[in-house]
């Protein structure tokens, strides 16, 4: 029954390595995995293909609240994108292995996550119209471990595994009750952070276990930005993180009905209000409402809650069933403050200050059922792990317009509301069939296959299939790889999604693919993303307590679905006034734009991590783990695509977003030290170079779609450090900074620079732009 436990959250069947990243007592390498895998014995150590293995202890060595910024510093090819406005400056999501954050597959328990509601707008970013799972709307404390599988995963998983996938697993301990908390602040004397998690866990008699986890984080706005130049002042708080506030909540938990049935489900709600500021509007804007000018302030009200349950159990001669079903959803309300309608007050002298702009919501329900069982073939040096299965899935996208106001004329300062036109209640149907073997060929040599149909009631069918193998040379030295294709279906939002976002002199607007205005402008039908990934490695266990991982990858995706299609000036207005959105004619023609979803291009990626790991033992002055980790990656365009008339979908700042917003290459190195009751951890982080095309906005080329300044971002370093002490057998206490030494990110021509506020390339997946970060930790056991 064990064996069956060990494996069965497991959906796929791929295995994982070792990473460099190992706990002081839990060596990561030696860590049971179940990400990928039905072999209930496999060890990142052991593994087929490359995982990188994150404690919760290593989560909170990091000092950071959030998990998406924890993964950053821990894994060298994780990213974070550089957003700092629109709607999805209030979301949590990160990038893996150079390509962007809906490419990467996130579950929980070896289930799938569903995604955000929340497009991400900003028009000048790599992750623009991405719609991914949000990391930070569930409890961080009900983290156990996660594994981050490197390599591509479709064939196992479905869609979205193009990347790579993050596997979240949950607690499921028994002993007490733990109390965290971190509380910190940049070193521009804003941004007070404070998180506070409890963490509870009991047995349910002797035959099972519960887990119950709860949060609450605040984080104050910070503004990193510079002299606005219409008023000569920094009055502009446009450029800087959002204020948040959320609570979540969770639990994990196991049953025994028999002792061959298990009952077991999970769950999490969060509820999550944010506040972002706009570009300040001058006293000249209407000056009767707002004399002194003022700021539009967006706002989010977000609830968002998942819950599996299933049954899994054994059935005669060792075969192991799993069925479960889950459930997700997200609804975002958006609303904006602080702002004015000035066309409603010319025709009617009234205006509200405070707008509803839009809501939207997404729903996941998948439900899974699977068997595997392992059989033994006298002539091969291992069992025969053979697994089939089956899963259907409802996806479903609301989009509900704003109050009349809000979309009045050319809309509220700061963001127009969606209009009726935009109200949307889209569905579709998935279904699936996955089959898996694997075995040892010959004592060192493991083999391992997966084949998986898809059937989307909106795009059509798919195959995709993968195959990997590792051959140990001796206990020092092994070899593996593997080949693999994949998918990834345009999701509902790229389908459907509609948008005006307004600057004090023009508009960015987003209209759906498939509606008479974007095919006017050229838009075709979106088709899903393929991919081709390969993959090979090595690992050395030089010496005792000492291993290195190398694995290079090559990842070749047609169709990339991008938005693309831009069109300014007159045209684009006059496409916005045939989807029901007029602009204001006070701005500037030329900075008003419009875009849709479409496969723009094809790219190919090549990339290699490198990772490292040793163990010293000094006797009485303590213990020194020491990890190396870097990843080297390059995105090229093989083919960019025309629109239906004839012009291409992607101007050199689309293509610079799909190959050189990302660094070149991430290097994370240090040690952590253990002395009695002291602990000291120390790491430097280097980000490589990047390069964006940055559109002018002052000048004879400004708001050029073709003319762009070529921005180099230059390497960068950054330090973290962190001193613990455990003052009790309960408690431990600790000091910390991230960014020890206040480092910031290239500045940008101001030229470039919209009113002059925004002093850094938000675009660039780098170095992050709020400077040195300090903290403080608690931890209690009862």
């Amino acid at each position: 029954m064990r064996r069956f436990l060990l494996a069965s959250v497991a959906t796929g069947a791929c295995a994982l390595s070792a990473s460099a990243f190992a706990a002081p007592d839990a060596p990561a390498e030696e860590q049971l995995i179940v990400t990928g895998t039905r072999d209930p014995h496999q060890t990142a150590k052991k593994s087929i293909s490359p995982v990188t293995v994150v404690s919760a202890q290593q989560l909170k060595s990091t000092g950071q609240p959030d998990l998406r910024d924890a993964l950053v510093q821990l894994d060298p090819s994780i990213t974070r994108p550089g957003v700092t406005s629109g709607n999805a400056n209030m979301t949590s999501t990160i990038s893996l292995r150079g390509l962007t954050s809906d490419q990467t597959l996130i579950l929980i328990n070896g289930k799938r996550r569903h995604s955000t509601s929340i497009m991400t707008d900003d028009t000048g970013s790599p992750e623009n119209g991405t719609t991914p799972v949000d990391l930070g709307m569930f409890p961080t404390s009900s983290i156990d471990h996660i594994e981050i599988l490197q390599d591509g995963a479709a064939a196992l998983y479905g869609s979205d595994a193009i990347a790579g996938v993050v596997n979240i697993i949950l607690k499921k301990d028994t002993k007490g009750l733990d109390l965290h908390s971190v509380d910190g602040g940049y070193y521009a004397g804003d941004g007070f952070t404070t998180d506070n998690t409890v963490s509870w866990g009991t047995k349910l008699t002797d035959r099972g276990y519960f887990h119950l986890d709860a949060e609450y984080k605040h984080q104050d706005h910070t503004n990193r930005g510079d002299i606005d130049t219409r008023v000569g002042k920094k009055l502009n708080q446009y450029f800087g993180n959002p204020q948040e506030n959320r609570v979540s909540l969770g639990y994990n938990m196991g049953y025994h009905i028999t002792d061959r049935v298990e009952l077991y489900s999970f769950a999490s709600y969060a509820h999550r209000t944010a506040w972002s500021f706009q570009n300040y509007r001058t006293p000249t804007v209407l000056p009767q409402v707002y004399p002194n000018g003022f700021s539009p302030v967006s706002s989010l009200d977000e609830d968002d809650f998942n819950v599996a349950v299933g049954f899994r159990g054994e059935l005669f001669h060792g075969w192991n069933w799993d069925f479960s079903t889950s459930y997700g959803e997200d609804h975002s309300h958006f609303d904006l403050n602080n702002s004015v309608n000035t066309m409603l007050y010319s025709d009617t002298g009234y205006t509200p200050t405070h707008f509803h702009v839009m809501t939207f919501s997404n729903r996941q329900w998948t439900t899974d059922f699977g068997i595997r069982k392992a059989f033994d073939v006298p002539l091969l040096a291992g069992p025969v792990n053979f697994s089939i299965g089956a899963q259907y899935r409802n996806d479903a996208y609301n989009v509900n317009p704003g109050d009349a106001a809000s979309y009045y004329g050319s809309g509220p300062q700061g963001q127009s509301g969606l209009n009726q036109l935009s109200y949307t209640r889209a569905s579709r149907d998935v279904t699936a069939g996955y089959v898996g073997l694997s075995t040892q060929l010959l004592k060192n040599w493991q083999v391992d296959f997966a084949g998986r149909f898809e059937h989307y009631t909106d795009s059509g069918d798919t195959e995709t299939g993968k195959v990997s193998m590792r051959y140990d040379v001796n206990k020092y030295f092994a070899l593996r790889g593997g080949i693999s294709n994949g998918f990834r279906a345009p999701t509902l939002a790229e389908q459907h999604y509609t948008s005006l976002s307004t600057t004090p002199t023009g508009a960015d607007g987003v209209v759906a693919v498939n509606s008479a205005t974007a095919r006017a402008l050229g838009s075709k039908p979106l088709r899903p993303e393929k991919s081709m990934n390969f993959s090979a490695g090595f690992m050395i266990n030089p010496v005792r307590n000492m291993n290195i991982t190398v694995d290079a990858y090559q990842i070749t995706i047609r169709n990339r679905i991008v938005e693309g299609g831009v069109y300014n000036g007159q045209s684009a207005i006059n496409a916005l006034k045939d989807g029901g959105y007029q602009v204001d004619s006070t701005v500037t023609p030329d900075s008003v734009s419009v875009q849709y979803f479409s496969n723009g291009a094809d790219t190919r990626t090549r990339g290699v991590n490198i990772s490292a790991g040793y163990r010293t033992n000094f006797g009485k002055y303590g213990r020194v783990n020491w990890d190396v980790a870097l990843n080297l990656n390059e995105t090229k365009v093989l083919k960019d695509y025309l629109d239906s008339n004839g012009n291409p979908l992607l101007s050199a700042q689309d293509l610079g977003y799909l190959t050189t917003a990302f660094p070149r290459n991430k290097l994370i190195f240090g040690a952590s030290w253990h002395l009695g009751k002291w602990d000291f951890a120390i790491h430097e982080m280097r980000w490589g170079h990047t390069i964006d095309q940055l559109q002018y906005v002052t000048g004879p080329n400004a708001w050029s779609n073709q003319v762009f300044y070529q921005m180099y971002s230059k390497p960068k370093f950054q330090t973290n450090i962190i001193l613990g002490y455990q003052a009790t057998k309960q408690l431990h206490v600790a000091i910390g900074a991230n960014n020890l030494f206040n480092e910031y990110p290239s500045r940008i021509p101001l030229n470039t620079s919209y009113v002059g506020v925004i002093p850094y390339d938000s675009s660039a997946q780098q170095l992050g732009f709020n400077g040195g970060y300090y903290y403080a930790s608690l931890d209690y056991s009862l």
